[in-house]
């Protein structure tokens, strides 16, 4: 065996991996193995599990793993790292458990784009979406000579799985209720089909809902003939071709009146773009340039121009901390970056942590080529 797939390697690999995802399958892990070694065969992955354990990896199913560690400490604690990056300080961790050991209201303002329907974001359907096999992920097909970006199926999701999202932005709106200051705003991207799940259960943890912020922009969602009959019904799609992106706003109940606020907490409102003209809930935008995506390869990633519009209005005073609890590539830290604003990003997934730290200086930098504001009447 080459230096290269030495076993303390293969092992330090593994380790590394399921300290962050707390559980995965062999062909998980073979696959993350295979992100820092290139290809390793499944039968040296299971050997080197097997060996270590129980002392190191415990076995919870056929075929499933877990990092076991001594002392009672978790893994992802185990795990976490501080990167510092320009005014932005990007935590590798699990944003629940960071919250919970956040002290209160010390935030304010979160601006994110979580897992809409969670399935996505979930290491097996990560393992498929970076093999190209899609899963919950539409690979769609290429359109002019261009690779499209995937997209998730969100009609896939049955009641249970509805059920579990609720249950998941109730217990997120607790933890940004207690981690946010008074009048702070809590800004969540979402889409048509999943906003008023995230909505209803965020309002139940105790934040006000304050409106939706408008996101105009030509997706790939919706349009589409009838699967298999397409060219029976080719007057008909199956859904509205969709043209928006909502970004749900919730916001910290005030202590007081709005002026209070500002005074006490620096909070309470939103930065206007210019005196005579007041921030919009409509923004004007574009697809996520290609000189961005190739920066930053996210699924989900959005434009620069786009989220600076959003983190500068989200501090009506220029002050104060922006907290981006599910980070991914580091994208909203950029945003913060380039508008001047301290910022702190948590993100759990080691590969899109990596990303992260070599794409928040390159995207902040950007001139932006075009310029974004909110719709004025």
């Amino acid at each position: 065996m080459s230096n290269r797939t030495a076993p303390g390697m293969i092992r330090d690999l593994i380790v590394k991996y399921l300290a962050v995802v707390d559980s995965a399958s062999i062909p998980q892990i073979k696959h993350a193995v295979a992100s820092g070694l290139g290809n390793v065969p499944a039968s040296s992955i299971r050997s080197y599990l097997n060996l270590n354990t129980p002392e190191v990896f415990e076995r919870i199913g056929r075929g499933q793993y877990r990092l076991k560690l001594a002392g009672g400490k978790s893994a992802k604690a185990a795990a976490e790292a501080t990167y510092s990056i320009d005014r932005a300080t990007l935590v590798h961790t699990d944003c629940f458990e960071w919250l919970r050991q956040r002290n209160p209201r010390s935030v304010h303002a979160i601006i994110t784009d979580p897992p809409y329907g969670l399935l996505e974001y979930s290491g097996s359907e990560q393992a498929k979406l970076r093999l190209g096999r899609g899963g919950v992920w539409r690979i769609p097909p290429s359109f002019d000579g261009h690779k499209r970006a995937p997209l998730p199926r969100f009609t896939v999701l049955h009641e249970g799985d509805l059920q579990v999202m609720r249950d998941f932005f109730l217990e997120f709106g607790h933890l940004a209720l207690r981690a946010t200051v008074p009048g702070a705003n809590i800004i969540v991207a979402s889409n048509p089909l999943l906003s008023h799940v995230v909505s209803s259960a965020m309002s139940a943890a105790g934040l006000e809902v304050r409106g939706t912020i408008t996101r105009l922009v030509m997706t790939m969602r919706g349009g589409d003939r009838p699967k298999n009959a397409h060219k029976e019904f080719t007057d008909v799609s199956v859904l509205p071709r969709s043209m928006f992106e909502p970004w749900l706003v919730l916001r910290h109940p005030l202590e007081g009146r709005v002026q209070d606020n500002l005074r006490q907490w620096k909070t309470g409102g939103f930065r206007r773009p210019s005196d005579d003209r007041p921030f919009g809930d409509v923004i004007k935008s574009s697809p996520t340039p290609r000189k961005e995506k190739q920066i930053a390869p996210h699924p989900s990633l959005k434009p620069q121009a786009f989220l600076r519009t959003l983190v500068r209005a989200a501090l009506p005073l220029g002050e104060g901390v922006i907290l981006d609890p599910f980070a991914g590539s580091g994208s909203t830290l950029a945003a913060a970056n380039a508008v001047g604003y301290d910022s702190i990003g948590l993100e759990r997934d080691t590969e899109y942590v990596a990303m992260a730290r070599g794409a928040i200086a390159n995207l902040s930098a950007l001139i932006v080529s075009q310029k974004v504001d909110p719709v004025s009447s």
